[in-house]
C-alpha cells in the first residue's frame, strides 16, 4: 500500500512563493509604449508591405533547422530562456543551481512584460495567421493567442530583455547573448505569430522597461546578487 505523503501547509506556501515573480514595478509606473512608438502598420503603408515580405520569408523557414528552433522558441518561460543563453554563458541556468540569476530572470521579465500592456491593450492588432488564414507552427497557440493583441511581442520582450540582463551578468558573451535574445524575437515571425513590425517594436519596449529597471533598488541589489552568483559559479 503506498504511503500518502502529506505537505505541511507552510512548506507548500513558501514553495509557491518561491516561484511566484514580484514585480519590481507595476504596470503603471512602466514606460507607456503608447506614447513613443507609432502604431502598427496599417495595410495601404509600405511598412506593411515589409511585414508581409517579412512573414513570407518565415514560412520559408519553417522546414529548416531554423524552423525547429522558432518551435521550441514558442515556449514562454524561464526555463526557455535558460536553454538558451545557458551554453553562451558557460554555467546551467536553473531555479536550483543559480538561484540568484534565476529570481532576477523572473522577477525583472514580468516586470517588463508589463511595458507592453498599454500598446497590445489598445490596438488589438490581428496576429498574421489571422489576417491570411493560414496555419502556424503551434496550431495549439493559435485560439487563445487570438483574444491576445499582436504589438508589440511579448515573447520579444521577454527574450531581448533577458538578453540586456544577461549582458550586465557576463559582458564578455555580450555579442552572443544579444545575438541568441534577437533570435528569440525572430523566432516569432518564422513562427507565423507575429508580424516583423511586433517584433521590432517590442525590442524597444524591452530596452525602455530595461532602463526602468535600473532605477529601482531592488533590482540593483538583485543584480548585484546575481552577478556575485556568476562569478562564484563560472570559477
Amino acid at each position: 500500500m503506498k504511503k500518502l505523503i502529506i505537505i505541511p501547509f507552510m512548506l507548500l506556501t513558501l514553495c509557491v512563493m518561491a516561484s511566484t515573480p514580484k514585480p519590481y514595478f507595476t504596470s503603471p509606473e512602466m514606460p507607456n509604449a503608447l506614447h513613443y512608438l507609432p502604431a502598427p502598420p496599417q495595410s495601404d503603408e509600405m511598412r506593411f508591405a515589409y511585414d508581409t515580405a517579412q512573414y513570407n520569408w518565415g514560412k520559408s523557414m519553417r522546414p529548416t533547422p531554423r524552423g525547429e528552433k522558432a518551435r521550441l522558441d514558442a515556449e514562454y518561460s524561464i526555463a526557455r530562456i535558460a536553454a538558451i543563453f545557458s551554453p553562451v554563458m558557460g554555467i546551467e541556468i536553473s531555479e536550483t543551481n543559480t538561484p540568484q540569476i534565476w529570481k532576477l530572470l523572473t522577477d525583472a521579465t514580468k516586470t517588463a512584460d508589463f511595458a507592453c500592456d498599454s500598446a497590445k491593450i489598445t490596438y488589438m492588432r490581428k496576429r498574421p495567421y489571422m489576417v491570411f488564414h493560414e496555419p502556424t507552427l503551434m496550431p495549439e497557440d493559435e485560439e487563445p493567442l487570438s483574444h491576445n493583441g499582436s504589438y508589440p511581442s511579448g515573447h520579444t520582450t521577454l527574450g531581448w530583455t533577458s538578453a540586456l540582463i544577461l549582458c550586465e551578468i557576463n559582458p564578455a558573451k555580450q555579442d552572443a547573448l544579444l545575438k541568441e535574445g534577437f533570435e528569440y524575437g525572430q523566432s516569432r515571425v518564422i513562427a507565423g505569430f507575429h508580424w516583423q513590425s511586433d517584433v521590432d517594436a517590442a525590442r524597444v519596449v524591452a530596452g525602455a522597461a530595461f532602463a526602468r529597471l535600473h532605477t529601482s533598488k531592488a533590482y540593483l541589489k538583485q543584480l548585484s546578487k546575481a552577478q556575485k552568483e556568476f562569478r562564484k559559479k563560472s570559477k
